[in-house]
């Protein structure tokens, strides 16, 4: 009788017909059906991982989380629109120069014809989309709707100048962080936990076998008690060699200093954008608040 016919269909039945595939099918079917028997709670007894094995295995999981969910941000360093103002819209001519190259080409116009041209030219190299330049280029454009010679408009043109090297030292910190970080983030991820991954699975495989020979072992008939006998410890001894392989591969990936060094990385790359943009910015602040003492004194004068 058929146990998977229709009206038929029992935990039981189930149980003996996958006790049937384990005796008799090739060590990938063995394992198969161990593995069904398993998750259908219908295994016998199951060998037990060693402790240290279990431990290590959890901490595996972790460091793989650490560098998953790193990336899932880190990457973002990769793509230089990552902190773009999204409903910004800046025209072709906007991204066409640099600010310093239309400060510069500005200061050398001799006539308001020239100076209109300067504003209105356009390049083929596209200027950078990150924060930092799209307010560069914004203060730029607010700076000549004033007189060249207001002090706000004034210095709007310096604050934009500044910004569009802030934003210059933000693309070398990115570019720093995705080929250092993230890259070795990625390598580590699609390397040395991989072989993690594949050590455990060798395991798995192994405990799979084993279970099921000694399944294959309890049922087996008188004349073949001998053979079930040595393939279970053939199955021990593949077991306990995985376990061992797995151990060593999974210490060797947990002992490794390389996330460290990594992550000396990424903040050696964000500390010296940081550091750039701090000193830009100092050098910048005295003179707009040279500006602004000088516009409030004229203010008060006037007042008077």
């Amino acid at each position: 009788m058929n146990p998977f016919k229709e009206g038929s269909l029992n935990m039981d039945s189930v149980n003996q017909s996958l006790k049937g595939i384990t005796s008799s099918f090739s060590p990938f079917a063995r394992r198969t059906g161990r593995l069904i028997q398993e998750r259908l709670g219908n295994a016998d007894e199951i060998t037990e991982l060693p402790q240290e094995y279990v431990e290590l295995e959890k901490r595996v999981d972790a460091l793989k989380a650490v560098h998953t969910k790193l990336l899932a941000v880190t990457s973002q360093y990769g793509h230089e629109g990552y902190d773009y103002p999204p409903n910004l819209r800046e025209s072709v001519i906007d991204l066409s120069r640099s600010v310093q190259e239309r400060v510069q080409t500005l200061a050398q116009a001799s006539s308001a014809a020239e100076a209109q041209a300067a504003l209105t030219s356009s390049t083929t190299k596209s200027a950078p989309k990150t924060f930092a330049h799209a307010i560069s280029r914004a203060a730029l454009a607010a700076s000549h709707q004033l007189p060249i010679t207001d002090p706000l408009g004034v210095a709007l043109e310096k604050y934009a100048v500044a910004e569009e090297r802030v934003g210059e030292a933000q693309l070398a910190q990115d570019a720093l962080i995705s080929s250092r970080f993230n890259a070795s983030f990625t390598t580590t991820l699609n390397t040395s936990l991989k072989f993690a991954d594949r050590a455990r699975r060798k395991v798995t495989n192994a405990r799979l076998s084993l279970d099921s020979a000694k399944t294959s072992a309890r049922n087996a008939k008188p004349e073949r008690q001998d053979a079930a006998r040595v393939e279970v410890e053939q199955a021990e001894d593949e077991f306990v060699a995985a376990t061992e392989e797995a151990v060593s591969v999974m210490k060797n990936v947990l002992d490794t200093p390389e996330p460290l060094r990594n992550l000396t990385d990424l903040i050696a790359a964000q500390l010296a954008f940081h550091k750039a943009a701090y000193e830009m910015l100092s050098e910048l602040a005295p003179e707009v608040d040279q500006l602004q003492v000088e516009q409030e004194a004229k203010y008060r004068e006037a007042a008077q």
